[in-house]
C-alpha cells in the first residue's frame, strides 16, 4: 500500500499541455514505475501501478476511455520492463540483488519502459493531435531526453538511498519536487517566449496586399499559435477555413459545413467607429479551455488581422481606382475602344518588336455624312452609331489587330500579320463591308458609309508617321470619291516638300541663304523703338522667300540645328553692332528652339557670338516657347541659369497659349513675357481674350516683368493695351519685319521729327489713365522699360 501511495504521489505532480483538442500530460510516472519495480514483487507492483495510475485521473474526472488507456499502458510497459530485467538479472525487487546490480537492472528497465511507452503512446497521440510520428518523436527531443534522464536518475537515487539509509529518501523526494518546480517554470517561460515569437512571425506574414492571401495566411499560419483543430475567418459574405497547413474551405458562409465543435470567436474591428468587419473563430473537436495567455494572444492576433484586412481592402480600392483611371486614360469612354494615345503606345511597341508573321499596316476609317446623323436625329443617335461601328470593327478585326477610336467619327485599325501589302486592302474591304450593313438607331434604320485610308508601316518614322500617312490616304479617298485609298508618296505633297527642303538645308547653311529681318518693338506710350525681334527668312533659289513656318520643323528634325542657330545669332548680333554704331542701342530678341536648350554647349555658343561682336549680354533677349516637358529637365534648367547668369535676358513667347503658362513663369528665370497675337486680335470681341490680356499684364506687373504684346494691328488695340498697363508692343501697326538697313533708315526718319520713334506718343493726346491703389507703385521701378539704359 505504501508503494501504491508513492505511485499516486508521483502521478499528482503532473504538467498538462493542450495539443489541439487533446490534453497531453507529462508527469513522474516513469520514476514511480521504476520504484515500484524496485520495492515490490511483480504481481503487487503491477496492481499498485494500476491503482496509482487510475486514482489521480479519477480525481481529475478524466474520461473513462483515457483512464483505461493510460492505466493499461502503465501496466503493460511496467510488465515489459519487469520481464526484461528478470530475464537478465532475475527479480529486481527488495535486496535480492546487490545495490550496483539492482541499479543497472533499473537502468535497463527504464530504457525498456521509455521505448515501450513511446511505441504505445506516440501513434495514439499523433492520431489525436493530427500531427505526424516524426514530428512527435523528433520534436523537442533534447528536452525530452534530459527529462527522462532526470526521472530515471531520481528513481535510482531513491532506490539506492532506501537500501543504504531510508531517511535520505526524503531528501531525494525534496530534490524531485524542486526539479519539478524548476522544470515547470522553465517550460512555462519557454512556451511563452515561443508563443510571442510565433505571434510576431505570423503577424509579419500578414503583411500582404491581396485580401485572399491575407485570409489564407491567417487560417494556415495561426495554427501553431492556438493549437486549434480549425481556424476560420468570416468577412463580407466570405468564409475561409484552414486545417493544419491547408485551406479546406473558401466560399459563402452558408455553404461551409458546420460540425458540432467548441468555438472561440473574436470580432474583427473596423477602423475608428466603423464597427466590426468580420469574425475570427477557433474550432476544437472537444471541450478545451484557453489559458489567459492564449486568450490575450487571440485578441492580439485578431487586432493584427483586422489591420491587415483593412490595409489589403484599402490597397484593393486604390488599385481599383488606379485601374479605372488607367482605363479612362487609354480608352474611349463612349465606345470602350483604345484612344489615340493608347494606339500610338501599343502600336509603337508592336513596331519595335521583331516579327516573323508579316507586315503591319494602318487603316484609318472616317464615317461619311456623320454630322447629318447628329443634326437630324440628335447626339444620342450619333452615340449609338459610333458604339455600333466600334462593336462591328472590333468583331471583324483579326486577333492581334488593334482597334481604336481617334475622336469624332474617326476610327483606326492597326492591321498585323499581313503576308503582302495587297492583303491590307482586302482586310480593309471586309471591315468597311461590316459597317455597310444596316442597323437601327433611335427607331430608324441607318446605313453607314465610310472612307478608308491605308498605309503600310514605313522603315522609319514610327506610329506617328504611319498614322499621318493613313490620314493622307483617307483624305485622298474622300477627294477622289473612292471607298479606300492606299498611301502614295507621290501624292503626299507635304512629305515631298519636307524631303526637298531637308535636302537643301546643308547647301542653304553653307551658302548663307538664310537672312534675318527685324520687327521693331515699341514703347506703347511714347512710340519709341525699344527693341527688335529677329525673324529668320530663307531665300530659296527655287521656292523664293520662305517664312519660318515652312522650314523650322525640318531644321529641327535635321542635324543642322546648331549651325542654323549659330547663323541666326551671328546675323542678329551683327545687326545690334550696326545699330549701336548708328546711335541706336537696341536689344534684339531671338527665338530659340526647345531642342537648343538640350545642348549643354549652347550657353558657350551664345557667349562666343557676344564676344565676337562686342555686344553686352543684356542686349540679347532669347525668346523661349512654352514647353513644360523641357522646362522640367535638369539639363534645360542648367542651360537657362547659365544664360541668365551670363547676363542674357530671357523671354517667354506666346504666353497663354500652352498648358504650362503659369507653371513656367516661376520655374524659368525670365524677365519678359509676350502676349500671343491671338489674344490681342480678339480683345475687342472676346471678353475671355481681354481677361487673359489683363491677367497677363497684372502678372507681369506683380513679378516686375516686361509685358510685350504681339500682333498690334490698330490704334485702338494699342491704346487699350497701354491703358491696361502693357509696356511694349509690336505689329504691323508700327512696322513689318525689315532688313537691318531698312530698319536703320526708318529709325533715322522717325515719326513727327522724332528719330527712334515709329509712332506718335499717346501722352500728347492728354489722356489720363487712373490706376487703382493696388496697381500704383508696383511693377517696374521708375518710368523706363526694364531693358532700356538709364
Amino acid at each position: 500500500m505504501a508503494t501504491a501511495m508513492i505511485a499516486f504521489t508521483f502521478d499528482v505532480g503532473t504538467s498538462m499541455i493542450r495539443i489541439r483538442s487533446a490534453i497531453v500530460s507529462y508527469n513522474w510516472s516513469e520514476t514511480g514505475i521504476l520504484l515500484t519495480i524496485a520495492f515490490l514483487p511483480p504481481h503487487w507492483a503491477l496492481l499498485c501501478l494500476a491503482a496509482g495510475t487510475a486514482l489521480p485521473k479519477f480525481r481529475r474526472r478524466i474520461r473513462a476511455d483515457k483512464i483505461a488507456f493510460n492505466t493499461a499502458k502503465a501496466v503493460l510497459t511496467a510488465a515489459l520492463a519487469l520481464g526484461a530485467t528478470t530475464l537478465i538479472f532475475g527479480p529486481p525487487h527488495g535486496d535480492r540483488l546487490p545495490i550496483a546490480e539492482q541499479l543497472v537492472a533499473l537502468v535497463v528497465a527504464g530504457a525498456v519502459l521509455v521505448v515501450a511507452d513511446d511505441l504505445l503512446a506516440m501513434p495514439v497521440l499523433a492520431l489525436a493531435t493530427g500531427g505526424t510520428l516524426r514530428q512527435l518523436v523528433l520534436g523537442d527531443w533534447p528536452i525530452r531526453s534530459l527529462t527522462l534522464i532526470v526521472k530515471i536518475g531520481v528513481a535510482l537515487a531513491a532506490a539506492a538511498t532506501w537500501r543504504v539509509d531510508p531517511p535520505w529518501t526524503l531528501i531525494v523526494a525534496a530534490v524531485a519536487v524542486i526539479v519539478q518546480l524548476l522544470y515547470d517554470n522553465r517550460m512555462r517561460t519557454r512556451e511563452e517566449r515561443k508563443a510571442w515569437q510565433r505571434l510576431a512571425t505570423v503577424t509579419e506574414a500578414l503583411n500582404e496586399v491581396e485580401l485572399a492571401r491575407v485570409l489564407h495566411t491567417a487560417v494556415v499560419r495561426a495554427e501553431p499559435l492556438f493549437s486549434a483543430d480549425e481556424i476560420e475567418v468570416e468577412i463580407g459574405g466570405r468564409l475561409v477555413r484552414g486545417r493544419g497547413e491547408h485551406v479546406v474551405f473558401d466560399g459563402a458562409p452558408g455553404d461551409a459545413p458546420q460540425p458540432e465543435r467548441q468555438v472561440f470567436a473574436v470580432p474583427l474591428a473596423g477602423s475608428g467607429a466603423g464597427g466590426e468587419i468580420g469574425m475570427l473563430r477557433l474550432r476544437f473537436h472537444s471541450q478545451v479551455r484557453l489559458s489567459e495567455r492564449e486568450q490575450y494572444t487571440l485578441r492580439t492576433f485578431a487586432s493584427a488581422l483586422s489591420t491587415a484586412i483593412r490595409n489589403a481592402t484599402a490597397y484593393q480600392e486604390l488599385m481599383s481606382v488606379a485601374a479605372s483611371h488607367a482605363q479612362e486614360a487609354t480608352h474611349d469612354q463612349l465606345t470602350g475602344l483604345l484612344n489615340r494615345r493608347a494606339l500610338l503606345d501599343r502600336g509603337a511597341r508592336h513596331l519595335q518588336e521583331p516579327h516573323n508573321d508579316g507586315l503591319t499596316a494602318m487603316l484609318l476609317v472616317d464615317l461619311n455624312h456623320f454630322k447629318e446623323v447628329n443634326d437630324t436625329l440628335g447626339h444620342t443617335a450619333g452615340d449609338e452609331v459610333l458604339t455600333e461601328v466600334a462593336r462591328r470593327l472590333e468583331a471583324a478585326a483579326h486577333p492581334g489587330d488593334i482597334v481604336a477610336r481617334l475622336g469624332g467619327d474617326e476610327f483606326a485599325v492597326l492591321l498585323c500579320g499581313l503576308s503582302a501589302p495587297a492583303v491590307a486592302v482586302h482586310r480593309a474591304e471586309v471591315l468597311l463591308d461590316t459597317l455597310h450593313r444596316p442597323f437601327t438607331a433611335e427607331g430608324m434604320q441607318l446605313r453607314v458609309e465610310a472612307s478608308g485610308g491605308i498605309s503600310v508601316a514605313p522603315g522609319r518614322g514610327g506610329m506617328t508617321e504611319l498614322l499621318r500617312r493613313a490620314d493622307v490616304a483617307m483624305y485622298q479617298a474622300k477627294r477622289g470619291g473612292e471607298r479606300i485609298a492606299t498611301y502614295s508618296r507621290v501624292k503626299d505633297t507635304a512629305d515631298i516638300a519636307r524631303l526637298a527642303l531637308g535636302g537643301d538645308l546643308t547647301r542653304a547653311v553653307e551658302e548663307e541663304e538664310f537672312a534675318v529681318n527685324f520687327q521693331p518693338i515699341l514703347d506703347l506710350g511714347t512710340g519709341q523703338v525699344v527693341a527688335a525681334e529677329a525673324l529668320s527668312r530663307w531665300h530659296h533659289p527655287v521656292r523664293g522667300h520662305l517664312d519660318p513656318l515652312r522650314f523650322l520643323e525640318t531644321v529641327e528634325r535635321s542635324g543642322l540645328l546648331p549651325a542654323f542657330t549659330d547663323t541666326v545669332l551671328e546675323k542678329s548680333l551683327g545687326a545690334v553692332s550696326t545699330l549701336r554704331e548708328a546711335g541706336f542701342d537696341l536689344p534684339v530678341a531671338v527665338n530659340v528652339s526647345p531642342r537648343s536648350l538640350l545642348d549643354p554647349g549652347f550657353p558657350a555658343l551664345v557667349a562666343a557670338r557676344l564676344a565676337t561682336h562686342d555686344v553686352p549680354a543684356d542686349r540679347l533677349v532669347l525668346e523661349l516657347t512654352e514647353t513644360l516637358a523641357l522646362s522640367q529637365l535638369a539639363v534645360v534648367d542648367r542651360v537657362l541659369h547659365e544664360l541668365r547668369d551670363a547676363g542674357v535676358r530671357l523671354a517667354l513667347d506666346d504666353f497663354g497659349t500652352g498648358y504650362s503658362s503659369l507653371a513656367a513663369v516661376p520655374r524659368i528665370p525670365v524677365q519678359e513675357i509676350k502676349i500671343d497675337r491671338r489674344f490681342v486680335s480678339a480683345m475687342d470681341g472676346s471678353p475671355e481674350a481681354a481677361a487673359v490680356v489683363r491677367a497677363t499684364v497684372e502678372l507681369g506687373r506683380s513679378l516686375d516683368l516686361l509685358v510685350v504684346a504681339e500682333g498690334v494691328e490698330s490704334p485702338a488695340q494699342r491704346k487699350a493695351l497701354w491703358e491696361l498697363g502693357c509696356g511694349a508692343g509690336q505689329g504691323h501697326l508700327f512696322a513689318r519685319a525689315l532688313p537691318v538697313d531698312s530698319l536703320l533708315a526708318a529709325l533715322h526718319r522717325g515719326s513727327g521729327d522724332r528719330p527712334g520713334h515709329l509712332a506718335p506718343s499717346l501722352h500728347d493726346t492728354g489722356a489720363v489713365v487712373r490706376l487703382s491703389a493696388t496697381r500704383r507703385g508696383t511693377g517696374r521701378t521708375g518710368s523706363r522699360l526694364p531693358h532700356l539704359p538709364a
